[in-house]
């Protein structure tokens, strides 16, 4: 499985915001968006100007790209298959990155990143309706049953309403899919949309 190995902080400055990707230590003060709050590289701190619409619709795209751990080919069959399914393009994509295995976990409160919800799933800890799954891009579907073997959780405040957990069982359950006002992202699809029209 291809992935991003470089430094994750420094995507986060990129963007100019925090994308919470390396869990804990984003909430501290060591996080370098609260140190060196400019875009990395020699002339970071004298980049400035006017943004066109194609620069703010591809720092979109790289947005949610670096948020959901994904590389260009990966995201672009996400929004191929979202274009072919009805309803609005930039909603069901979304949904259909939100309703990967490794953003369940996160999601959930099983993992603190996207980053440790894929190790758990490389390690073959989590189980879906009882199956091994060892891949962090599967789609978990509506009644889905989820497990990680060797990890007590408890519910969090932040768990989304689509997700339900079970106490006795300690599992995770995908009661619905997400609507788009429920997914807690300040992402603008519609940018993501217009990036791959033109």
């Amino acid at each position: 499985m291809a992935r991003y190995t470089g430094p994750k902080c420094k995507q986060c400055r990129r963007e100019g915001m925090k994308l919470y990707l390396k869990g804990a230590k984003c909430m501290t003060e060591k996080c370098p968006i609260n140190t060196r709050n400019f875009p990395p590289g020699q002339h970071g701190k004298g980049r400035k100007g006017f943004a066109s619409d194609y620069q703010r619709q591809l720092r979109e795209k790289q947005k949610a790209k670096r948020i959901y751990g994904l590389l260009e080919m990966q995201f672009q069959r996400y929004y191929n298959e979202a274009a072919r399914v009805p309803g609005v393009t930039g909603q069901v994509l979304l949904q259909l990155l939100e309703s990967r295995l490794d953003n369940v976990l996160y999601k959930a409160g099983m993992a603190s990143s996207r980053a440790q919800a894929r190790k758990f799933i490389g390690a073959n800890k989590v189980t879906v309706n009882g199956k091994t799954v060892n891949v962090p891009s599967f789609g978990v579907s509506m009644n889905d049953v989820v497990k990680v073997a060797g990890v007590e959780s408890t519910p969090t405040e932040n768990m989304p309403e689509w997700l339900n957990w079970d106490g006795k069982a300690n599992t995770i359950v995908m009661v619905r899919v997400p609507e788009r006002e429920e997914i807690k992202s300040e992402l603008n699809e519609q940018l993501i949309v217009e990036y791959y029209s033109r």
